[in-house]
């Protein structure tokens, strides 16, 4: 399983951020996957999943907010962070599986200033 996080960056309170992973070495259409993110100093949050069928599911903290989606072709996954807050500020990674627990990447780091 390999998994590598892009997208990044400094973005100012209200802005948006498109996260992408590129996944590799298993099965991705066929696979659930998800995001987490670890803030300095916090334990991993799990922040939202697609299932194998590619429905989404998010955490209230991210709900209405965050977008989730994939592209089978590419092997791709995707976060589309929109109205962001000093508090989404921290290390985002993807995940094989649901939960957020069977690995992750490198991550990519987020900063949302105000």
């Amino acid at each position: 399983v390999r998994l590598v996080e892009s997208g990044g960056g400094l973005a100012q309170v209200g802005g948006s951020l498109r996260l992408s992973c590129a996944a590799s070495g298993f099965s991705f259409s066929s696979s659930a996957m998800s995001w987490v993110r670890q803030a300095p100093g916090k334990q991993q949050e799990w922040i939202a999943a697609l299932n194998s069928a590619g429905s989404p599911s998010y955490a209230p903290s991210v709900k209405g907010r965050f977008t989730i989606s994939r592209d089978v072709n590419k092997n791709s996954l995707y976060l589309q962070l929109n109205n962001l807050r000093p508090e989404d500020t921290a290390i985002y990674y993807c995940s094989k599986g649901f939960s957020g627990t069977m690995g992750r990447g490198q991550g990519t780091q987020v900063t949302v200033s105000s």
